[in-house]
């Protein structure tokens, strides 16, 4: 099947963010995409301390207007991640949620919720604590994407490889890492991450990032990506708001897991 990755500068204008994404769907659409993936944050990029994001539940209006651009075009589609409600008022789950806009009414299929929440002080100044305002999910979710099982992840969960081996011993072979990954991180640990944990789990990887200055302080790296189970970059989107898009071959897939059998020679001792 094809997939795209969808490249955004999403802002605090969920208006402005919500039409760009409709345009570059639909352009990915057209060009035969079968399954499209937004990165994180795509319909709210907090650049302001303090603002609230627009929480939202699954059953509510933001979730809503992606379902009907999946519907729309026929497609499925990966909102990789909003800020849905949580039971804690204080605080909402920073969730990517699964859209299968080929049946009727585009249901939401799967959501994930990020495990690992982003608290850091990097040496650029920029500081950030997701915990202060999101809640940690607890489920590890693997689901059917375009009928391929798929392990969902977001942004810094790509640092924690043990996710991502227990995405593929429950069966995934494609994993998705939408992101707004750092502009002064990602410059030296995006692509090389995302190449190692294909390699690891020979899997493809489908990575939409977010790119550029959002505002404030808020900077991303970008070059949103697909790698394959050898590890080989299949696409990646030039600096700006872009899509790119690539094959998924299953029956490459399994070559490489036949050729370099990995997953099966895992001694006892570090499971």
């Amino acid at each position: 099947m094809n997939i795209a990755v969808v490249q955004l500068t999403s802002t605090e204008d969920v208006a402005h963010n919500l039409a760009t994404i409709r345009r570059l769907v639909a352009e990915a659409a057209d060009a035969g995409a079968q399954v499209v993936t937004l990165p994180e944050n795509a319909l709210f990029m907090r650049t302001t301390p303090g603002t609230r994001a627009p929480m939202s539940p699954l059953d509510g209006p933001l979730v809503a207007e992606v379902r009907a651009i999946a519907g729309e075009h026929g497609i499925w589609l990966v909102l990789g991640s909003y800020p849905e409600t949580s039971p804690d008022p204080d605080r909402y789950y920073n969730s990517s949620v699964v859209i299968d806009g080929t049946a009727d009414g585009a249901p939401v299929t799967a959501v994930y919720r990020k495990l690992h929440l982003f608290d850091v002080d990097l040496p650029s100044g920029e500081s950030q604590r997701e915990s202060d305002v999101i809640a940690r999910g607890e489920e590890i979710v693997v689901t059917e994407l375009a009928g391929v099982p798929t392990g969902l992840t977001i942004c810094y969960d790509l640092r924690f490889p043990l996710l991502y081996e227990a995405l593929v011993q429950r069966g995934a072979r494609i994993l998705t890492v939408p992101a707004a990954f750092t502009e002064y991180t990602g410059k030296d640990h995006w692509l090389p991450l995302l190449r190692a944990r294909a390699i690891e789990t020979q899997s493809y990887v489908v990575a939409p990032n977010q790119f550029g200055h959002h505002g404030g302080g808020r900077r991303t790296y970008g070059k949103s990506a697909i790698i394959d189970p050898w590890g080989t970059v299949l696409c990646t989107v030039a600096d700006g708001v872009g899509w790119g898009m690539a094959r998924v071959d299953l029956a490459h897939q399994d070559r490489v897991r036949a050729a370099i059998p990995c997953l099966m020679h895992r001694h006892p001792a570090v499971r």
